[in-house]
């Protein structure tokens, strides 16, 4: 995973590490941080993040289109890249209770827009899983 900001690269000692790369992956490492973040962690960006799962997971499954909102609104503002971002539940048949979406959207690259897909799972201790 690339380190995501100068002072992490200085930290580390690369200082040379160019953020040019990839643009699905990146895309994908700055999703998986905005998704592991919960609105009111980041200091310089309160709003950064998603709601806290365990503030309305009581609720399910109506908590189901709130994480849809939460995942939405979150791209839509801190993930530029992306545009007709669409978050959908996707249902396990295995465990009815599990939460999963399928991120669609268009990636903006260079002037031109390519479809791009997503798929996020609450994994343990509330981490969301990206792939």
């Amino acid at each position: 995973m690339a380190t995501r900001g100068l002072f992490s690269r200085i930290k580390s000692g690369d200082v040379h590490t160019s953020r040019r790369g990839d643009p699905v992956e990146e895309v994908t490492q700055h999703l998986r941080v905005l998704f592991n973040t919960r609105k009111g962690e980041s200091v310089a960006a309160p709003g950064f993040g998603i709601m806290d799962f365990n503030d309305i997971i009581h609720t399910f499954p109506s908590a189901i289109e709130r994480m849809q909102m939460s995942l939405r609104q979150a791209i839509q503002e801190y993930e530029p890249r992306l545009k007709n971002v669409a978050v959908l539940h996707v249902p396990d048949e295995l465990d009815p209770t599990s939460l999963k979406f399928e991120v669609s959207a268009q990636l903006v690259h260079r002037g031109s827009r390519r479809p791009i897909r997503f798929y996020t799972r609450l994994g343990r201790n509330s981490q969301i899983d990206l792939w």
